[in-house]
């Protein structure tokens, strides 16, 4: 049973007379049922963009004094001190329940079921839901292929569930395992290319209760069949997996079927299918490939070149705005006669604003494409609309260096001044630890970044009566361009609003702006200004790199002057620790001055590729030797959100109670269904006692429990400045005593370079409760390196965090 099932059976009676006074309780039957009455409260919670969240349903909840919602029954208190009453609420002609009388509301649905089984829960227009006591993730986009295996008990059945414009519905599956194409991810097949060896995915359901093993996918294209094994599957859960087709029959200009098989050993659990086009070589085009950030298959549009491609040509990354797919932004391009057009997804049409996990899609998919196609990496070019603005501004300021040129279009620059249904990043916070939160989001702010577009083209291009993205944040980024930058251009098309057709984007100005810029080779770069928030992100710019900071996510900031002849490097440096010069442009056997800061150094190179590290001590700069690999570095800098990457697992606990394993592993579910839903990704989900360094070697680790609740705690955390237990969290020299307390904190995994385990803990019920919620999952968000609070803060805010820091260079405290 789940945590809360306890509380909610002790009031199952009165539950029970409770629904036979309402008229939208019924038996199950085997049709769909959908939901057209309910129960609403508004003002009951507040998330957004960043770690500090409150709840005031979950926090009456974890406290055990949530009461049965009654119509005109008081909920609680607003923040005026307004009572807070549940009120009836009825679906339209349409099933969906509008009228929530405000955003931040919960709506309260049942289901009384004559005998336990298993059903499928689909709802649209929700944020997040809990079912029995048992939080799960929603469909705030009402996609409509969000569907999650849930169990019913005898009797009554409870849902939260916390959005707007809702619509609820449970299925009862006729098959316990079965295949969903609906959120598939295919490719296309193009004429003239190895269509042998095609990657496809789909969801596969698991309904049952026991780990599918065992399992392969075995498809037939044009009578061309291939097979693929494919991983576990939990219990309860849904996970997309990817399958190989062999496409090479799909020789004529066509739609073809593909069949699917599930199977389980020779047993066939499914059958299933997909349609894919075979396109002219001309025409747009989706290429698929197996992203390294979780081992799940995406994909990314191609409008080819005009002609034959061939190395060399140019190529143009475009970005797309929120709700479109890659391949939508691939065709609104007509084809080009000197570079081939890439889209990458952002993991989503939504997926992360082109920030966290979407800015390293952008950077696979670059990878990719350039291995593809092999462009003159001094001809790549960077342009996207709307939110793909935000992309090309956020992306344009964070790797100045990849890019020749960059055209935002009826773009905002940064997350902080433009809102969405995911909340605002604020400016400042109300604590100096909320503010501590809001600083791990400064990579965010592209304005801060500005100095980074002074070495590239930019064209700015929006509509004068644009109600979507308003003109304003154009005409924002016009006047800070205006102060120094050399070489932009700006455009507003006279009466355009959002969208003004395919030349929003595809507008022959840009593309004769591309033409005459092209990126600076390192040798010619001899000037640097180049600033960052976090080298995890972003951390090298040309001949010079910020490897480590004085102050963590502050902005670090190199100004450096190369002379070729003069053999020297002098200039300025805000905020660095430990800098990275490489010295390729001078020969072997110079003494070069260096002039940093009114330190004055010289070095005799011994190689024409010499590198140097640089570290700043007591305000003088001094040789150093390269840091090892456990101090923090480009590769593994943090923060807490730095786990979910490099092929991440997900380690739940066994080693506590029933209650807490139970805790752990519905919390793993949770963030595996919100990282399918944003990411389009598919994560492996594993018991500690399977986990061993050795099976795993490579990947990050995403830990649930604490040290006597997960099994794999000494493994991974046993050298940790941060241990937590059923009683309290010690944090380096401070103690913090309770059952009630939770963190959110990441630490390097012993004998790796790169890799970390995030870890999600709490000490008693209360606390793992409190860290339930994966605001870490949204796109901009700002965590720490640690960061520790009181299940009060669902109810009481940034008073009830206890702390939010940032570990040192030598990962000390």
């Amino acid at each position: 049973m789940s945590l809360f099932s306890a509380q909610i059976r002790s009031r199952l009676p009165l539950l029970i007379v409770f629904s036979l006074l309402l008229p939208f309780q019924r038996s199950a039957a085997q049709q769909p049922f959908q939901f057209e009455k309910g129960l609403v409260v508004g003002n009951a919670y507040h998330y957004g963009r960043e770690a500090l969240y409150t709840d005031q349903l979950a926090w009456t909840m974890y406290n055990g004094k949530l009461n049965t919602p009654q119509e005109g029954a008081e909920f609680g208190k607003d923040e005026k001190g307004q009572s807070l009453q549940w009120k009836l609420s009825v679906a339209d002609t349409k099933k969906r329940f509008i009228n929530m009388g405000s955003r931040n509301a919960y709506l309260y649905l049942t289901y009384t079921a004559d005998k336990e089984q298993t059903a499928l829960l689909n709802i649209k227009g929700n944020s997040a839901l809990y079912f029995n006591g048992v939080l799960h993730t929603g469909d705030p986009y009402a996609l409509t292929w969000m569907y999650i295996p849930v169990k019913l008990r005898k009797g009554l059945n409870e849902l939260y569930v916390r959005g707007q414009n809702i619509s609820a519905a449970l299925s009862f599956p006729t098959k316990p395992v079965t295949l969903n194409t609906e959120d598939a991810t295919l490719p296309d097949v193009v004429a003239g290319k190895n269509n042998s060896v095609l990657l496809g995915a789909v969801v596969v359901i698991n309904s049952t209760n026991a780990v599918l093993k065992n399992l392969s996918v075995q498809t037939e294209a044009a009578g061309k069949k291939a097979s693929t094994g494919i991983p576990d599957v939990l219990p309860m859960t849904t996970r997309k997996v990817y399958f190989r087709i062999d496409g090479s029959g799909m020789t004529a200009k066509s739609k073809y079927r593909t069949v699917l098989n599930l199977k389980q050993g020779s047993r066939l659990m499914d059958t299933a299918s997909v349609v894919m086009e075979s396109l002219a070589p001309s025409s747009s085009y989706r290429n698929t490939f197996i992203s390294q950030i979780d081992g799940s298959l995406q994909y990314y549009g191609v409008t080819p070149k005009l002609g034959v491609t061939k190395p060399g040509d140019a190529l143009f990354f475009s970005v797309h705005g929120a709700g479109v797919e890659a391949i939508g932004q691939a065709k609104a391009y007509k084809s080009k006669d000197w570079g081939t057009v890439v889209t990458p997804t952002n993991r989503r049409p939504r997926g992360f604003n082109w920030e966290d996990w979407g800015r390293l899609d952008a950077l696979e998919v670059l990878g990719q494409a350039t291995g593809l196609f092999k462009p003159d990496l001094q001809h790549i070019y960077l342009m996207g609309h709307s939110m793909g603005g935000h992309g090309t501004w956020f992306l344009g300021a964070t790797y100045p260096d990849k890019w020749a040129a960059i055209a935002p279009c009826s773009g905002y620059p940064t997350l902080k001044g433009y809102g969405s249904a995911d909340g605002l990043i604020p400016e400042t916070g109300s604590t100096p630890l909320e503010s501590m939160l809001i600083r791990a989001s400064n990579q965010s702010d592209v304005v801060k970044l500005a100095q980074n577009y002074k070495s590239l083209g930019v064209y700015v291009l929006h509509g004068d009566s644009d109600k979507v993205v308003s003109v304003d944040y154009a005409r924002q980024m016009k006047k800070v361009l205006a102060d120094f930058h050399p070489d932009f251009s700006y455009y507003e098309y006279p009466g355009g609003e959002h969208w003004f057709g395919d030349q929003s984007v595809d507008w022959k100005p840009i593309f004769d702006f591309f033409k005459w810029h092209q990126l600076k080779a390192d040798s010619s770069v001899n000037r640097i200004d180049f600033t960052t928030a976090n080298p995890g992100i972003s951390s090298k710019y040309h001949w010079a790199a910020v490897i480590q900071q004085e102050k963590p996510l502050e902005y670090s900031r190199i100004q450096l002057t190369r002379g070729s002849k003069e053999l020297s490097i002098t200039g300025h440096t805000e905020n660095i620790a430990l800098l990275k010069l490489n010295l390729n442009e001078f020969a072997a056997g110079k003494t070069l001055k260096l002039t940093i800061d009114q330190s004055d150094l010289s070095y005799t190179t011994k190689t024409a590729s010499d590198s140097i590290y640089l570290r700043k001590e007591n305000k003088a700069w001094a040789l150093t030797a390269k840091p090892g690999s456990h101090d923090k570095n480009p590769l593994r800098n943090g923060t807490f959100k730095e786990g979910f990457n490099h092929r991440m697992v997900f380690v739940y606990g066994t080693a506590g109670t029933a209650l807490e394993n139970e805790w752990s592993l519905n919390k793993a579910r949770y963030d595996a269904e919100t990282w399918y839903y944003r990411g389009n990704g598919a994560v492996d989900i594993i018991a500690d006692k399977a986990y061993s360094p050795a099976q795993f070697k490579g990947r990050n680790v995403v830990l649930y429990g604490n040290s006597v609740t997960n099994g794999a705690w000494k493994l991974l955390l046993g050298d940790s400045p941060v241990q937590i237990d059923r009683m309290g969290i010690q944090a380096g020299k401070k103690t913090f005593k309770g059952d009630d307390l939770a963190i959110n904190f990441v630490w390097p995994i012993k004998g790796t370079e790169k890799n970390s385990v995030s870890v999600i803990a709490g000490t008693g019920l209360k606390g793992l409760n409190a860290a339930f919620a994966n605001q870490y999952l949204a796109g901009g968000s700002g965590f720490t390196d640690v960061f520790i609070y009181r299940l009060d803060m669902l109810k009481e805010g940034a008073r009830r965090i206890e702390m939010a820091t940032f570990f040192n260079n030598n990962w000390e405290l």
